[in-house]
């Protein structure tokens, strides 16, 4: 059985691979700094892990996950957007709360209560932010989508995903009432700093900044 902090990494190299994609590895450093952690404390950590043949490692080389590995990351991550799914929608937390929680009830190893949380939710394929929930087979779903950021002046859309996962932006997209399936159409890109003139539903217009426009994944 893997500890919690042990699990936590795996998750962390999955999710970096993620955002990787042209290149599924990560650097030491750039994982102890998504951890938050020393570099020193990192390492220590993925020494154990390729002790366990979770993760291939060699020192300043690139990290990646094992089959065995990657087979236990999809597993946390699907147990994690399954109870934000489960958190948001049957309990009324609010998005920018469920993480937190769902970071604790993840490490739950009961395969049978996963498998019965996911068919109560009516098998989800995306959680509260947008973000695929793996399935028990390991698949995971596919969602065509962009950044806001990217797209022309003219251009109808709905909010796809959140990037930009942190609190406080989470609840400034609760202020300005926009969650996953919001339209929003993009009325003007300001050329002398890259906001953005956006209408939100049938709101009246208001201005974002580019900042707000790359951390927001819309399909057309």
């Amino acid at each position: 059985m893997l500890s919690y902090t042990e699990e936590n990494y795996l998750k962390a190299l999955l999710k970096l691979s993620f955002q990787n994609e042209d290149k599924p590895e990560a650097g030491t450093n750039e994982m102890a700094a998504y951890l938050g952690v020393k570099p020193a404390t990192a390492t220590d950590m993925l020494k154990k892990l390729k002790e366990k043949d979770l993760v291939t490692y060699q020192k300043y080389g690139k990290i990646l996950l094992t089959d065995t590995g990657k087979k236990n990351a999809i597993a946390i991550l699907r147990k994690h957007r399954l109870w934000e799914t489960f958190l948001y929608e049957k309990l009324d937390f609010s998005w920018d709360e469920v993480h937190e929680v769902a970071e604790q009830l993840e490490h739950i190893q009961s395969a049978k209560l996963v498998d019965k949380l996911e068919e109560f939710l009516n098998f989800p394929e995306f959680d509260p932010h947008g973000d695929p929930i793996p399935k028990a087979n390991g698949e995971i779903p596919i969602l065509a989508k962009t950044l806001l950021s990217a797209l022309e002046p003219g251009s109808s859309c709905k909010v796809a995903a959140v990037k930009d996962t942190s609190t406080l932006f989470l609840q400034y997209l609760q202020k300005l009432q926009i969650t996953i399936g919001t339209k929003i159409k993009i009325l003007e890109v300001i050329a002398f700093d890259g906001s953005l003139s956006i209408q939100i539903e049938d709101e009246e217009p208001r201005t974002v900044s580019m900042k707000f426009a790359d951390s927001l994944f819309v399909q057309r």
